[in-house]
């Protein structure tokens, strides 16, 4: 049984699904389940990214799941800080990563720190060093000018050491730590993360996570290499945090200048 309120208190687990984004959707077509109600299956047939890619898991290694939340205090207009709160709450459940694990050993060499260099790749990748360990979709249904419901689909490698040769730059919990661990307990972590940090958006306290949140984005304050999407053009910049609508703040030799998604891409 998780230790929180509410979130993972109606659990609904899975063999396999096409997508545990896709059953939590149809699941709030037809009704309503309580909030915090969790879809994990151990394996995606068609699970999905961010704009139409794959999320390419391997069967029983990692955590992919959803979780339907009911934001209706939210501003559509705001509907980023959701999506700040969700990376926080990863990123707050690796920095804990302290659970049991398994006696196997990976054949990767451990890495010698106790607290993990875990980032957030703008808009809501979660790195560990310069590599992706996991990914968030969410789905938001509008009512009027607030959202109505969420489905919060969190894909994060945790036991899998090998990866498709074609992904650019994968990692695992497994891979960092030199470890195997327990996925039911980081899925307990997890979900204790992600109420604390719901809660805390839910309290008002927006300007807190977003001060957090940008001060844990992937090369902040560092000169990086760009290219924007509309010319594959290459350029140099360093980022300044977010606005309030997610837009990327990025101080060029033009000035500081702000990208959506997809407008701008990292060179890493």
């Amino acid at each position: 049984m998780t230790n929180t309120l509410f979130i993972g208190k109606v659990y609904r687990r899975f063999d396999e699904l096409p997508s545990t984004n896709d059953w939590a959707a149809e699941l709030l077509a037809k009704s309503k389940p309580p909030e915090g109600t969790v879809v994990r299956a151990d394996s995606q047939s068609a699970g999905r990214g961010q704009f139409g890619s794959r999320w390419e898991s391997a069967d029983g290694q990692n955590l992919t799941l959803s979780v339907i939340l009911y934001p209706d205090w939210l501003e559509a207009h705001a509907q980023f800080y959701l999506s700040m709160a969700v990376a926080l709450a990863l990123r707050d459940m690796v920095h804990g990563a302290r659970y049991t694990v398994h006696e196997e050993k990976t054949d990767a060499t451990p890495y010698t720190v106790h607290r993990a260099p875990c980032t957030v790749k703008w808009p809501n990748d979660l790195y560990l060093g310069n590599r992706k360990a996991a990914g968030i979709l969410i789905q938001n249904a509008l009512s009027g000018q607030y959202l109505q419901s969420s489905v919060v689909g969190i894909g994060l490698n945790v036991n899998q050491i090998e990866f498709d040769p074609a992904l650019p730059n994968p990692t695992s919990l497994a891979l960092f730590f030199g470890k195997k661990f327990d996925l039911d307990e980081v899925a307990g972590r997890l979900f204790e993360c992600l109420e604390r940090r719901y809660l805390q958006l839910k309290s008002g306290h927006r300007a807190a996570i977003k001060a957090e949140y940008e001060q844990s984005l992937f090369r902040i304050g560092l000169s990086s290499n760009f290219i924007r999407t509309n010319d594959n053009s290459e350029f140099k910049g360093i980022i300044q945090g977010v606005t309030d609508a997610g837009r990327l703040r990025v101080e060029t030799e033009l000035g500081e200048e702000t990208f959506e998604v997809k407008e701008i891409k990292f060179v890493i």
